[in-house]
C-alpha cells in the first residue's frame, strides 16, 4: 500500500479559518456590532444634529435658542466657583491642538502598525470630515461669542471646536480599540460622558455658547459614527466579493 500523502494543498482546499491566518484584514474585530441598531442611532443623531444646525440658521428659530444661552450664561456665572474654573480650564487644555494632534497620530499609527486598516480608514476618515467641517461650519455661521471668555478664543462660535474634535475622537477611538463587547460599552459611556463635560465646560468658560457646544457634541459623534457606518458596509461588500471569488476559484478546481 502507497503511503498517503499529507499535504494540505493536496487534500484539502483553502479554508476559511486558513484565509483568517494569511489575511489581516480579516482578522480585524467588526466596526459595528450589530449594524442594523448602529444605522439606526446614527440616524437619530444626524437627524437631531441637522435640526439644530436648520434652527441656527433660521432668523426666527434663532432668536428662541440665543434666549436660551443667554439664560444659560446666566446660570454659568451664578455658579461659578474656584474649583469648577480649574476643571473647565483643564479640559479647555484637553481640547487644544497640541493634545489632540499626537493622541489622534498615535491611535492612527497603532491601528496602521496591527493593520487594522479599515479601523484606520474610518478613525482617520472622520477626524479629516471633523476638521474640513468644523473651518467651514464657523465661517458659514459666522457667529459672535460670548463676552466674557475666561480663555483665550478665535474665529466664530458656532459650533464648538472643541466639542466637535473631543467628540470625534473620543467615539472614533473607542470604536477603532474595542470589539463589540462589554469593554465597547464601557469605554463608549466615558466618552460619551467626556465630550459632554468638554462641552459644557466651554459653556461654563463663555467661550461657546450651549448650543454651539452641543451642536459640536452631536456633530462630532454622528461623524464618527457616520464613517464607521459606511466603512462597515464597504468592508461587507469586500469581504463577500472576495468570498465569492474564493469559492468559484475551488469549484474550478
Amino acid at each position: 500500500m502507497r503511503p498517503r500523502c499529507t499535504l494540505p494543498a493536496v487534500n484539502r482546499p483553502a479554508n476559511a479559518g486558513a484565509l483568517d491566518v494569511r489575511d489581516p484584514r480579516l482578522q480585524e474585530h467588526p466596526l459595528l456590532g450589530t449594524p442594523r441598531r448602529d444605522t439606526i442611532v446614527t440616524l437619530l443623531l444626524a437627524a437631531v444634529t441637522t435640526t439644530i444646525f436648520v434652527l441656527m440658521a433660521n432668523h426666527g428659530s434663532r432668536d428662541v435658542l440665543q434666549r436660551m444661552d443667554d439664560a444659560f450664561v446666566r446660570r454659568m456665572v451664578s455658579i461659578r466657583t474656584g474649583w469648577l474654573t480649574v476643571i473647565a480650564k483643564f479640559f479647555n487644555v484637553l481640547g487644544l491642538v497640541y493634545v489632540t494632534l499626537p493622541v489622534r497620530l498615535a491611535i492612527a499609527g497603532f491601528l496602521a502598525l496591527r493593520r487594522r486598516w479599515w479601523h484606520f480608514a474610518a478613525f482617520v476618515s472622520a477626524i479629516v470630515l471633523s476638521e474640513v467641517s468644523i473651518g467651514t461650519l464657523k465661517s458659514l455661521y459666522d457667529r459672535a461669542r460670548p463676552a466674557g471668555s475666561l480663555v483665550h478664543t478665535s474665529g466664530g462660535s458656532f459650533p464648538s471646536g472643541h466639542a466637535v474634535a473631543a467628540s470625534v475622537t473620543a467615539v472614533a477611538a473607542v470604536i477603532a480599540l474595542f470589539p463589540e463587547e462589554k469593554g465597547r460599552y464601557v469605554w463608549g459611556t466615558v466618552a460619551v460622558a467626556f465630550s459632554l463635560v468638554m462641552g459644557l465646560s466651554r459653556a461654563y468658560l463663555l467661550a461657546h455658547w450651549l448650543s454651539d457646544a452641543v451642536a459640536g457634541v452631536l456633530l462630532g459623534t454622528s461623524l464618527a459614527l457616520g464613517t464607521a457606518l459606511v466603512v462597515h458596509a464597504i468592508r461587507e461588500r469586500t469581504t463577500a466579493r472576495a468570498g465569492h471569488q474564493a469559492r468559484e476559484y475551488r469549484a474550478h478546481l
